[in-house]
């Protein structure tokens, strides 16, 4: 074989190679994660959802309160109020620079967390306008705040600050350390829930004295968590699995696998389940009776939920919408 031919060739076999390896790459993304138990997947396409609610940029962070459903969309500096009786858009209210790390409800208002200027700002349900902007960043851009009966939980340094805010001030009146790497925050069973993405621990917050109540080891990378259904529940991105914990002992009582680990995600417990969403699988239920994962739904959407007022509520990010779920429909 000459020389020119010998080159020729071996750039045929290399280019061979590489488009291989290539289209390997793509079947392999293209295979959809999670369960593979035979009757447990099925498409997200099949699901009919009873409202669907245009939410144009990125909807994402659910927010549920007893008459109004709240959406936050990080790129069009907005959040979104849906009306559960009539499922129409109400209206669409500035807030900060690039809504991030969660939306809570409480004392009449919605509390949006903003990356882009480190505020929060407070939103008032009557008028819909912000009515108070905090000098106070998030930990991280993927987060969550909580509100309990008299104060609202807000991690605001990735070294791990727990910081608690009188509604009545608009101030941080304490901060509270907790490990380093906690991003989310949530109330329940009389406690602060608070996970450590980079130490896998949930933290157990006494809002009596501020102080850390235990300190329990779950899976790997916890980011999102949700209380409910008798427990808390932490998503943990480590390896896609779900610690359910018992709050009466502060124990890890079952570790569900769901085949989704990775970025992004969200958890939710209501409507007598916990829900999980992750890209390629925008919809997985959990039942709380058996610690399985019994339907999953593959396909594109999802990326945050929340359960409530009878309903799931998903945020489908690229098709830029949110759909209203009949729980009993699946």
């Amino acid at each position: 074989m000459k020389q020119t031919q010998r080159i020729l060739y071996v750039l045929v076999l290399a280019g061979a190679a590489l488009a291989a390896d290539k289209a390997d790459k793509v079947e392999k993304k293209k295979a959809p994660p999670g369960i593979k138990d035979p009757g447990v997947q099925r498409p997200y396409a099949n699901i009919h959802p009873d409202a669907v609610f245009p939410v144009p940029g990125v909807p994402d962070w659910v927010l549920i309160l007893r008459d109004s459903v709240w959406i936050g969309n990080n790129p069009k500096n907005t959040i979104t109020r849906l009306d559960p009786k009539t499922n129409k858009v109400v209206v669409t209210i500035p807030v900060g620079n690039t809504p991030c790390s969660g939306l809570a409800g409480g004392f009449g208002s919605v509390w949006v967390p903003n990356c882009g200027d480190k505020t929060l700002s407070r939103v008032d349900i009557a008028t819909n306008k912000v009515v108070a902007t905090i000098p106070l960043g998030p930990a991280n851009t993927e987060g969550a705040i909580a509100a309990s009966e008299d104060s609202i939980w807000y991690l605001t340094d990735p070294k791990g600050v727990l910081s608690r805010i009188d509604p009545a001030t608009n101030q941080a009146v304490a901060e509270i350390l907790v490990p380093a790497g906690s991003f989310s925050a949530a109330y329940g069973e009389g406690a602060v829930w608070v996970t450590s993405t980079e130490g896998s621990v949930l933290t157990r917050v006494d809002p009596k004295t501020n102080l850390v109540a235990a300190t329990i080891k779950v899976g790997p990378k916890p980011r999102f968590l949700a209380v409910g259904e008798g427990a808390v529940w932490t998503l943990n991105q480590g390896d896609g699995s779900v610690s359910r914990v018992d709050p009466a002992t502060n124990k890890v009582v079952a570790t569900i696998q769901t085949g989704v680990p990775g970025p992004g995600g969200d958890i939710a417990a209501g409507e007598g389940s916990v829900w999980v969403t992750m890209d390629q699988v925008p919809l997985m239920r959990i039942d709380v009776n058996t610690n399985t994962v019994v339907q999953q739904w593959t396909g594109p959407g999802g990326d945050s939920l929340r359960a409530g007022l009878g309903s799931v509520w998903i945020t489908n990010h690229e098709q830029q919408n949110v759909w209203r779920v009949n729980p009993k429909q699946p």
